[in-house]
Parts: C-alpha cells; structure tokens; sequence
C-alpha cells in the first residue's frame, strides 16, 4: 500500500492510448507539463502528472509515518501509482528530483518503463558518493543542501519557502523569464504540511546526516553501484541549466539499450520542461518504441 495519496492532471484525454508518467522536481511542481501536456494528449497519450510526496495534495496516510524523502522511497511511490491506475507499463520522463526518480523505476523494474525521457542524464546516486569531497567551485552549487543539514536551514526553509524557491528558480534557470503568475501557480504546492521535512529528509539522507528506512534498504543497495539502465531513453540538457548537472559524457556509458543526447539551446535553464515544453514532449513521442 502506498505511504502517501497523490493527485494527477490533467485527466487523460484518451484513456486507451499509451500512458506517459511525468515527474517533477524540486522547487517546482506539476505546472512545469502545464505545457507539454496538451502536446502530448493531442498526439494519442494518456498523460498521468502526479504531484511528488510532499508537494500539492499528497497526505501521508498515517500521522505516525516518517516523512522520508529518500529516492527509493519516491520511487515505490511511482510505481505504486501505477498500481492504484491498473497502469503495467508507462514511459517515464522528469526532471530534478523527476529525473532521478525515472532512473530509478528503470534500473529497478525495466518491466514497468517502456522507455524514458531524463533531464540531465543519469542521476542515480548513493550515500557513499555524497561524502566524497568535490572542488570548491562545485560545492558552492549545491550550497543549498549544506543549508538543509542544519537545523537553522530547516527553519529558514520552512519561514522563507515562497523566497527560496524563487531564488532557486533564478538560479537553476537565469535566462527564463517568469511572471508573479506562473510562480504563484506552482509556490501554492510547498504549502503542503509534509514538504519541509521530506525536502530536508531527501537532502540530508544523500550526505548521510539522516537515515533511511529499512523497508528500502534492500532497493537502495542495488542502486548503490549504479546499474545500468537497458529501457530505450532519450537524456536532455538545457544550454543555460544553473544547476549542478553532469556532463552527458560522463554518463552515456549508462545506457545500455536504444539511447541519445539531445541538448536544448534558446537559454534553457534547469526547468526544461516548461521553458522548452515542445522539446521535451518531442523526446517523448520520439523515444516510444515503435
């Protein structure tokens, strides 16, 4: 049973037609398809957005639950969705905490992702690497997950969440050009009451400040090595992504099936979906198997 309830838009516009799987990430929600959506349900998919747990209207079922955000745990949420939807297979394209999440469902269980779209290529990692120490340079970029391991982080989060957001937004994406509206629409989803702790919980279990639980431990120890992933996927990367983000090079040898690179020029930032919405919906219709 899963941990957690989510909501899903639009409504599939045809309910017999293959089922896509779009996952979002963090600080956004699932208004980053708002546009991609449309593209896709007019060319035949079923179109399923689930709000990650801890964003929108997901509740944990249980007050007693641990609000976990480890990526094991946000990946059985995925795959549970499914099977609430009676959905076997699906192609499963996201971005940020999206992304990683689609690797995980097609390194785990390969029988349930048809193919996959991934913003900013392979992002399956383990706590092992998340002590490594990296050049100054890139650990500024992940400034904000040093933040989230203290306790003055959580509560500044939790107070400035609207704010930080938005900062985040500038960064990961400096040369998209977003109005109070379209922020708003989207901030409206980190008012959820579990979203603090699961967004802190994720950060501070990949340094290994927070423990897992034992129920995914068995899942997080085949992912430690980085499996390779065999389900035909097509990688994206924006031209002006200010997020921290792997070279393709770096993780191409990941993909052992049908696999390509394409990278989004125009100032895409991290965000690619909704800055690039008719890109990303054509890397879907394109990685499909025909």
């Amino acid at each position: 049973m899963p941990v957690c309830s989510t909501s899903a838009t639009p409504k599939p516009a045809r309910p017999t037609g293959p089922v896509v799987v779009l996952l979002h990430g963090w600080p956004y929600d699932i208004h980053s398809f708002v546009d991609v959506a449309p593209i896709l349900a007019g060319a035949g998919y079923r179109v399923l957005i689930p709000y990650l747990r801890g964003y929108g209207s997901t509740r944990f079922l249980s007050g007693h639950s641990v609000r976990n955000g480890q990526p094991a745990a946000v990946a059985l949420d995925t795959v549970a969705f499914m099977d609430a939807l009676d959905i076997r297979q699906a192609t499963i394209a996201g971005f940020d905490w999206g992304a990683r999440t689609a690797n995980i469902v097609a390194a785990l269980w390969p029988e349930r992702c048809r193919a996959m779209v991934s913003v900013s290529g392979y992002l399956i990692g383990n706590q092992a690497a998340g002590k490594v120490p990296l050049p100054p340079d890139a650990e500024l970029q992940w400034w904000y997950q040093y933040y989230f391991a203290t306790e003055r982080g959580r509560a500044g989060y939790d107070k400035y969440r609207r704010d930080f957001a938005k900062l985040i937004w500038q960064l990961a994406s400096p040369k998209w050009v977003f109005d109070d509206a379209t922020f708003d629409r989207s901030a409206a989803a980190f008012v959820n009451p579990d979203h603090v702790a699961i967004v802190t919980h994720n950060y501070r279990w990949r340094l290994a400040l927070a423990e897992g639980e034992a129920k995914y431990e068995e899942f997080e120890k085949r992912l430690a090595p980085g499996p390779v992933i065999s389900v035909p996927t097509i990688t994206l990367e924006g031209d002006a992504n200010g997020a921290p983000h792997p070279n393709p090079s770096a993780y191409a040898a990941r993909f052992s099936g049908k696999y390509s690179h394409r990278l989004i020029t125009g100032g895409v930032g991290h965000n690619l979906p909704q800055e690039a919405p008719a890109a990303f919906a054509q890397a879907i219709i394109d990685v499909e198997p025909h």
